[in-house]
């Protein structure tokens, strides 16, 4: 439901809400009758939102290289060096921090300061889902504690999938502007998909492709 319904539906639309400053039925009827004018308000909003989910997807994929407990590497020149820096605290966080700067520097000022904005509120985000992922998990020993430590994974997911989805959705306005067309067709995708992860699981796959999650990762930071 939040995966299908609430990412690729509900998110887009509060998005059109808060870069318009409409309500909730005002953006469904302008999805549905002004289709030009949503896909034009999506694309306005595509800078701080490209910023806020970049970053917290280059976090994602920095923390499974900067981890001094890996020990399976498949490019072993460059990830067995990535593992040996691990032990520098806050690594990544400086090296996602720099690249900030960087692509910052390329905007105009106007652009630059709602994109680095955007992007230190996409990397607080993920330091406090991991904050509380961690006080979650660390309270396991009863089964509430466990149901706890789940929800912790879950809200982790649910901002890593807000983060894909979205791209997804903007890059979608590019072949059609109805957002109806836009739901079915995303919806479908995260339905196979999804069925898709839940047969490499049952069938052991990842454990026989080793190197499947690090082409998951090196994906992830490419994105």
């Amino acid at each position: 439901l939040i995966a299908v319904f609430g990412m690729r539906i509900v998110f887009p639309l509060l998005i059109v809400v808060v870069a318009a400053k409409i309500g909730p039925w005002e953006a469904v009827v302008l999805a549905a009758a002004q289709p030009e004018e949503y896909a034009s308000i999506m694309h306005d909003a595509h800078l701080p939102i490209a910023a806020f989910g970049g970053t917290f997807l280059m976090m994602v994929g920095l923390s499974f290289f900067f981890d001094h407990e890996k020990d399976v590497h498949w490019v072993r020149w460059l990830e067995a060096k990535m593992q040996k820096y691990a032990t520098i605290r806050g690594i990544e966080v400086a090296l996602v921090l720099s690249l900030i700067l960087i692509f910052s520097s390329f905007l105009e000022p106007a652009e630059s300061d709602i994109f680095f904005k955007s992007a230190i509120w996409g990397l607080l985000t993920f330091l406090l889902v991991e904050v509380l992922g961690g006080l979650l998990d660390s309270t396991q020993e009863t089964l509430v504690a466990g149901a706890k430590g789940g929800l912790g994974a879950f809200l982790y997911l649910e901002v890593l999938d807000a983060s894909f989805s979205f791209d997804g959705v903007i890059g979608a306005f590019a072949l059609t502007q109805n957002l109806f067309i836009i739901a079915i067709g995303l919806g479908i995708g995260a339905m196979y998909v999804r069925s898709i992860t839940i047969m490499l699981v049952e069938k052991g796959t990842l454990a026989q492709y080793r190197y499947l999650e690090h082409g998951a990762f090196y994906a992830i930071i490419a994105l």
